[in-house]
């Protein structure tokens, strides 16, 4: 019955669950085994706050390189698709793109655009065109095996562009979780239709009736304001990744969860204090622009207007306490 939480303690139900998840009859060798993967999974549990490295195959809406990111859906029991699949009829392309997975058809077609070899050169071509043509990585033979794959009813996980969404089937149709930001102040946006690869569904409210948006303006700035969100988010997971701040393969094998939780909790509050500590910054630098165009100003407006100013300067700072406080950030 609430209408907000948290990612700590969306974190900290998920990190509850895998741990009580654990199966109680099963043998030695599968007991080594599922805490291994849960282990591998806590490990990277607070990535699910800024993004997880996925590699999508193009043969299968299930086919996924296997990577730790992968444990957590399979600890959790839930089910992950992509639409990212090459037609079987068109021959030049599954030849090109083969078994690979996006990171190999990248290597693939360098590699390809060196060679010597003209058969080889004509194939990094077609690979790369490809992943040209399907540059929103969902295609209509995906689509196609996506509604064929996900049952009535099931809630799973839809990859796409490098974003995770909640995904269901209603109705023999598909339907995406709304989380736009452009769509905070719509309540009764809920779901938008799956139906063609340009990602121009139908919006519809929680019992699946059409709902088109009251304000589309609000939703659009909305959207664009997400984009540079995401595009943000993205830099800092690159960053993030250039400067990784935790060797998780110096880590002892032996380490327990609660210690393990320890370490990745002080890394997180180091973070924001760092982040924190840079905002003070940013307020004060601010503060110091404020106070030299001041000095700037006409010496009459200076003098009308400096007892007000130092009757209000007091509140001010105390408002500013009260709404840094206050505030939320997003990390």
């Amino acid at each position: 019955m609430m209408e907000i939480i948290t990612a700590e303690q969306l974190m900290e139900y998920l990190g509850d669950y895998i741990l009580d998840a654990k199966p109680k009859e099963i043998s030695e060798i599968q007991r080594l085994n599922y805490e291994q993967n849960m282990s591998d999974a806590m490990a990277i549990l607070h990535k699910l706050q800024t993004g997880l490295d996925v590699n999508v195959k193009f043969t299968g809406v299930r086919v996924f390189e296997y990577t730790p990111e992968c444990i957590v859906f399979d600890l959790l029991d839930i089910p992950l698709y992509h639409g990212w699949l090459v037609d079987p009829q068109i021959a030049d392309i599954v030849k090109a793109v083969g078994n690979c997975s996006y990171n190999q058809l990248v290597e693939k077609i360098i590699c390809c655009k060196q060679s010597d070899n003209s058969e080889l050169v004509s194939e990094g071509f077609v690979a790369e065109q490809f992943l040209n043509n399907t540059a929103t990585q969902l295609t209509y033979h995906g689509l196609c095996e996506l509604t064929s794959a996900v049952q009535e009813g099931e809630l799973c996980v839809f990859f796409r562009n490098n974003h995770f969404s909640t995904m269901t089937k209603y109705k023999g149709q598909l339907y995406l979780l709304v989380t736009d930001q452009g769509f905070l102040t719509e309540e009764k946006v809920v779901w938008e239709s799956l139906h063609n690869v340009d990602g121009d569904g139908n919006f519809c409210d929680s019992e699946f009736h059409l709902r088109p948006p009251s304000d589309p303006e609000t939703v659009y700035r909305g959207q664009q304001d997400q984009i540079d969100q995401d595009y943000l988010m993205a830099l800092s997971l690159q960053q993030e990744q250039q400067s990784q701040d935790i060797d998780w393969e110096q880590i002892p094998e032996g380490i327990s969860d609660l210690e393990l939780a320890k370490k990745l909790q002080e890394e997180e509050d180091r973070r924001a204090s760092q982040y924190y500590q840079e905002q003070e910054q940013a307020v004060a630098a601010a503060a110091q622009v404020q106070q030299v165009q001041g000095a700037a100003s006409p010496a009459s407006g200076r003098q009308s207007g400096s007892s007000e100013r130092k009757r209000k300067e007091p509140r001010e700072k105390e408002r500013e306490k009260e709404k840094e406080k206050n505030s939320c950030v997003i990390l």
